[in-house]
């Protein structure tokens, strides 16, 4: 169920690397996009040339709330990786704690539509970063907000490197849904399922994930 209302985005973790190229791709097409920024980050480059942005901390429940009024999506993109545990980051706070704070805010601001990016595997879960990411997925489903998760493989683009057998094994018929997926390619499809607010409670991965890639033009 598509609608050709216009759509205004919030945008959490718009500085990280598929957040810094949705927000070039949504800029540079005008659509109306509302991306949310650590107090700490606001200086940087490229979150001090965005010409509006929310500058809050996720815990500040109530200023979240009002910030997110008038937007009609919410993009969940934050999640963390190991590398960045020494900085204090765990997967309880950054993938499902930001998710929980998200979800609370958006039902107050009256979202019709909350986006996730999760990960290929969420589905049968192994590991500590699956079980978080599967975490992060149920209170989506169980928010009872109108939801699209996207479950994209690895990721190619900027610093996201993915191992060279996985361009080879993607080439067999069976495994061609697991080749790399392009940072562009995954910022489109963001955008296009929250332009459209559509499919609706559906979890996109594998071929109806490059379905939607193919519709985006990429």
């Amino acid at each position: 169920m598509s609608t050709t209302s216009p759509r205004h985005l919030f945008v959490a973790g718009a500085t990280g690397a598929t957040g810094r190229t949705l927000m070039r791709q949504a800029l540079a097409r005008g659509v109306s996009v509302l991306p949310h920024v650590r107090p700490k980050s606001t200086g940087t480059d490229p979150a001090s040339t965005w010409p509006k942005k929310a500058v809050l901390e996720l815990a500040d429940a109530p200023a979240l709330a009002e910030a997110m009024r008038g937007s009609t999506t919410v993009l969940q993109l934050i999640g963390t990786m190991r590398k960045r545990f020494a900085a204090g980051d765990t997967y309880e706070t950054s993938d499902i704690g930001t998710t929980r704070q998200l979800v609370d805010a958006a039902k107050a601001a009256g979202v019709d539509h909350f986006v996730l990016l999760t990960s290929v595997g969420a589905g049968s879960p192994v590991g500590a970063y699956l079980k978080a990411k599967a975490e992060a997925e149920r209170i989506v489903r169980d928010s009872g907000l109108a939801y699209t998760m996207v479950r994209p493989p690895a990721l190619e683009g900027e610093y996201h490197r993915p191992p060279g057998f996985l361009h080879t094994v993607a080439k067999l018929p069976l495994l061609h849904n697991l080749k790399p997926m392009h940072l562009d390619q995954l910022a489109a499809v963001l955008l296009r399922v929250s332009e459209r607010r559509a499919p609706l409670n559906a979890v996109l991965e594998g071929k109806s994930l490059w379905a939607e890639v193919e519709a985006a033009g990429r």
